[in-house]
């Protein structure tokens, strides 16, 4: 699948935990690997590209792109250790 080998390419910049929004604890967005979301799908991949963020969902053997955010947009990282 090419879809598969793409998110292989980019394996370097994966991102656990993301939260897009201004105002982190009233109105931001939180999105985080393994969530579920849209109808049985689960997050399985946020990737940092050069100029966006793309959040990727799983069902069974299918993904595909659910997300783009811009990078001009308010976001918030967590750096794990």
């Amino acid at each position: 699948m090419v879809l598969t080998n793409q998110l292989k390419k980019m394996s370097s910049k994966l991102i656990r935990k993301i939260s897009i929004g201004k105002d982190y604890k009233n109105e931001a967005m939180h999105y985080s690997v393994g969530q579920e979301v849209y109808g049985g799908h689960t997050i399985c991949n946020i990737i940092e590209e050069d100029d966006k963020y793309s959040i990727y969902i799983k069902k069974e053997k299918d993904v595909l792109i659910w997300k783009d955010f811009n990078k001009n947009n308010w976001c918030v990282i967590p750096i794990y250790k």
